[in-house]
Formats: structure tokens, sequence, C-alpha cells
């Protein structure tokens, strides 16, 4: 009877240890996401104030208003709609072509033998130390020597302007070394079995990609693609530097002319910070599960 005693004793201390250490665990986490989401909460706020010291910490706004944000949707200080299409025709071409380059120059690395293809995939990974900054300078130059950021003239000039100035924001973004590991892993938990299989059926290498390769990796594939949307959406750098009109300028990148050279507008830029964020917000919430899962194949594989 001491001895079932005890036991009891000793498992009733350890769920007693556990549930305080889980109670631990939940409140640091819960700090943590405080600390996190209250400058997004701060910026929402006062982004619906009219008057009032913006730089004050606080839980609820002063006034209520929504003119900051009609002054963004009206379009009085920016081209909110026009910078809007621009940043959804670039993150569109840019996520579909980044997907497609990575999930293609995965496939050999992973599930081809050739030689020195150990020493090709390490010699890729070795790039990511660098900055993105350090190819500033080699990008505009290529960019300028393509001619895409010449000015056409002549019936079709306008649409072909439009279509080179996306371009020179795309094209420097679309080989991304993240994207070519995350997919390449996900190869890896393929079974060679089945890729011998289709090869046996006389499956084509491009056959295999698409119909087995690709189906199988699709939450990793998917993952990545929410990470590049987020990416193409925020694009800010790069887009700035180059010598592209107003109106070509993605949302991210044109807001910043929100700020005036001699005022600016600090609640109109916060409404359009707040309103450049829900895009990735439903983005996420709606690819989360995907997004977790394929993370978690990944880094399996």
């Amino acid at each position: 009877m001491t001895v079932q005693l005890s036991a009891a004793q000793m498992k009733r201390r350890r769920q007693t240890r556990t549930r305080l250490l889980n109670a631990l665990a939940y409140a640091v986490l819960i700090i943590i996401a405080l600390i996190t989401l209250y400058p997004f909460y701060w910026t929402f706020i006062t982004s619906l104030e009219s008057t009032g010291n913006i730089y004050d910490a606080k839980l609820l706004p002063a006034n209520l208003s929504a003119r900051n944000y009609a002054a963004v949707f009206t379009g009085t200080t920016v081209p909110f709609w026009r910078m809007a299409v621009n940043s959804l025709v670039i993150c569109t071409a840019g996520v579909s072509l980044t997907v497609l380059l990575a999930s293609l120059a995965a496939y050999p690395l992973a599930k081809m033998r050739f030689p020195g293809q150990n020493a090709l995939f390490v010699a890729i990974l070795t790039l990511m130390v660098l900055p993105n900054e350090a190819g500033l300078i080699v990008n505009y130059i290529t960019t300028v020597k393509l001619g895409l950021l010449q000015i056409h003239s002549g019936p079709l000039g306008a649409a072909l302007n439009m279509i080179s100035q996306y371009a020179a924001i795309v094209l420097p973004s679309l080989a991304s070394i993240v994207g070519l590991f995350l997919i390449r892993q996900a190869y890896m938990g393929v079974p060679t079995e089945l890729i011998e299989a289709a090869r046996i059926d006389g499956a084509k290498e491009l056959t295999i990609w698409r119909r087995v390769m690709l189906p199988l990796a699709l939450p990793t594939i998917v993952a990545f693609a929410i990470l590049e949307f987020v990416a193409f959406w925020n694009s800010f750098l790069w887009a700035r530097i180059l010598p592209i009109d107003e109106d070509m300028l993605p949302l991210s990148a044109g807001l910043l002319n929100l700020s005036g050279q001699f005022s600016t507008n600090s609640r109109a830029v916060m409404a359009g910070a707040v309103l450049t964020v829900l895009p990735i917000l439903v983005v996420f919430m709606f690819g989360q599960r995907y997004f977790m899962r394929g993370l978690e194949g990944a880094v399996k594989g």
C-alpha cells in the first residue's frame, strides 16, 4: 500500500511539474507575442487617429477617424491602386518564375548523378553568405546592358516601357538559393524506386519531374512560394534604386512618397503600411498549413 501510494504521489508530482513548466512556457510565449505584435498594433491604432502625439505608447486610439485611409485610397497623396496593381503583377510574375526555376534546378541536384554534383551544390550554398546588397551594382549594370531601362517610343512604346520596367524589377530576384535548397531537400525525401520505375516505363525526365516530384514536394513548394510572395510584395530597395517611373513602383516602395521633402503625414504613412501588410497576412492565413508542413518536410529531407 505504501509503495502504491508513493507511486501515485510521484505521478501527481510529475503532472504538477509538467503543468507548471507548460504554464511557464506559455507565459514566455505570450510575452514574446505581445512584444512582437505591439509595434504593428501601435501602427494600426495610430493610423486611425486624426490628432494627438504619435510617439506616445498607448493601448487605444485617442480618437477615431478614417481620414488617413481615405487619403491613401483616393490617391490624393500617391496612386495607391496603381501601385497595388504593380505589386500584384510583380508578385505573380516573380513568384511563378522563381518557383519554376528553383523546382527545375533542384531536380538534377537531388536525383541525378553527374561529375561535380556535390561541389556545385556546395558552391551555390556558399553564395548564401553574401548579403543581397553585394549584388546591387552588378545587377544594375546587367539591367542596363540588357536594355531594360531604355525609353521606347512609337505606337508600342508605352507597353514596352511597362514590360521592361516590370522585368527590371523582377529578373534580378529570380534565382533563389534558399528555394533551391528547400526544394532539393524535399526531393531528397522522394523514394528513388519511384523514379526508377517511371524511367523503366519510358517516362522522360521532365515527365518524372512534373508527375512524380512536383506532387510529392508540393507542401515545400507552397511554403517557398509564400516566402517569395512576401519578398516580392515587400520589395523596396531595388525598386527605389532603379530609375523607373513613379507610377511603376510597387506598393511598399511607392508609399515612401507619402513622406514629403518638407513635411510628412505620419498617420497616412502608417495607414499605407497597414494596407501593405494585410495581403501578406491573408496569404499566410490561407497557406499556413502548407507552410508548416513544407518547412518540416524540407528539414526532414
